[in-house]
């Protein structure tokens, strides 16, 4: 049953919250298995255990001379060299004794006897021995075994997003292929009759399709598999067929068509639909007529069959978009985002913001949660961060230029120049 639309506009943190909730509620279908390095970005289906100790043996973490601390209580002391260790040694190819110690490299499993490792720094060369000229503690230098994990030990969990350390991980105990989630389809739906393809000639009051491209980017970033549906017109049956197409996907995006005007259809196809509106807009610069809600076809029909020929559920939940593209990216980003997170069976990320030192004074009206596009620019402490020269929310080529969103809290109306201010990287 369609809402009335009447939760309305809210606040941009009632906006995120809400979107958050019912990502929570979302149920993951499907894993595949993939080769390692093709699983960068992909979410594990599976824990990943440890399959033994690590490290396995203790390990040495300085060149030097492997010893017993009680032989180096007291400095200089001259112990025999019995031999030396290097990394691939077994690790019980030598016994230390009293006042005796083994060269060593860094990697190489320390030999029985031995509790420290002395740097080659603070050794000297003496007659069939070596100078300690400065003590170890027990336990100086080295890892002892099983210190990063255990066998068994779970080391990345199911849910987890792959990234280098978490390949390195996969590697490191053996994992050729490994169990993903699928990745979710998530169809893109531009709208409006002033909208053409990037391969045509647009007439004088059109403009080409880059919405489509930008949000196909968008998802492929965020780990999602783009369906990229046809232009619908502002055109009430036309439309409707499409955004029925765009159902058959995980989720559907709509571009344009959101906002207060005559031909604005979206809101009206979607309700006659009978959509459920979790929200209308949010009170964002830019992106204030963002929707939110989901659409559920009666238990009496079948449900839509997706790509992978497995029935896809019942409930789907779309957004719709401002059209104007830096919009779009925005609304993307802040909302779009934690849905193909849980989608992906992945961790929900949150919202993380930077803080940097303002280059220049800011005024804006109060009520609306800004996120302007803006340059970061410094190192180390001397961070700064200014305001990209834009025109609006069509400017695309300014948040090209932009490297970060600047972001104004609603109830701020100055910021003064050097006031430190969040930032939210693009």
């Amino acid at each position: 049953m369609a809402s009335e639309a009447a939760v309305g506009v809210v606040s941009f943190k009632v906006a995120r919250q809400t979107v958050e909730e019912h990502a929570a509620r979302l149920n993951v279908s499907g894993s595949e298995a993939t080769n390692l390095l093709a699983s960068i970005g992909r979410v594990l289906a599976e824990d990943l255990a440890a399959d033994r100790d690590f490290p396995p043996f203790p390990r040495a973490t300085r060149d030097g001379f492997a010893v017993r601390a009680e032989d180096v209580a007291s400095v200089p002391a001259r112990l025999d060299v019995i031999g030396e260790i290097k990394a691939g040694d077994v690790p019980s190819a030598l016994t230390l004794g009293a006042r005796q110690a083994a060269s060593i490299m860094t990697g190489a499993p320390l030999p029985e006897g031995a509790d420290a490792v002395v740097m080659v720094e603070y050794t000297a060369q003496a007659k069939s021995g070596v100078e300690i000229q400065r003590g170890a503690q027990c336990g100086e230098n080295y890892v002892p075994r099983g210190a990063e994990a255990r066998a068994g030990q779970i080391l990345l969990e199911r849910g987890t997003r792959l990234d280098h350390a978490g390949i390195a991980i996969a590697a490191s105990i053996g994992k050729s292929t490994l169990q993903v989630v699928r990745k979710p389809r998530v169809a893109v739906l531009a709208t409006g009759d002033e909208i053409v393809g990037i391969d045509q000639i647009p007439g004088p009051s059109q403009i080409r399709d880059s919405n489509t491209y930008s949000l196909a980017a968008q998802i492929e970033r965020a780990g999602g598999e783009p369906v990229l549906l046809p232009i619908a017109p502002d055109e009430p049956v036309q439309l409707r067929a499409r955004i029925e197409e765009g159902f058959n996907s995980d989720l559907l995006l709509l571009a344009g068509g959101v906002s207060m005007g005559k031909y604005d259809l979206v809101e009206q196809v979607l309700g006659a639909l009978g959509a459920e509106f979790y929200f209308t807009g949010a009170h964002i610069q830019p992106g204030r007529p963002i929707v939110f809600g989901s659409y559920e076809r009666s238990r009496g029909a079948a449900p839509p069959t997706s790509s992978q020929g497995k029935s896809a559920p019942h409930r789907k939940y779309f957004f719709g978009l401002p059209g104007n593209p830096v919009s779009t990216m925005v609304t993307f980003e802040l909302f779009v985002r934690p849905m193909i997170d849980a989608l992906s069976g992945a961790k929900m990320r949150p919202l993380v913001f930077l803080r940097a030192r303002l280059k220049s004074e800011i005024r804006t009206k109060t009520g609306l949660t800004r996120f302007l596009p803006a340059v970061l620019s410094g190192e180390f402490e001397n961070v700064e961060v200014a305001l990209s020269s834009w025109q609006g929310s069509g400017d695309i080529a300014a948040l090209a230029g932009a490297n970060c969103y600047l972001v104004v809290p609603p109830g701020r109306e100055r910021i003064a120049a050097g006031e430190y201010v969040p930032v939210m990287m693009r």
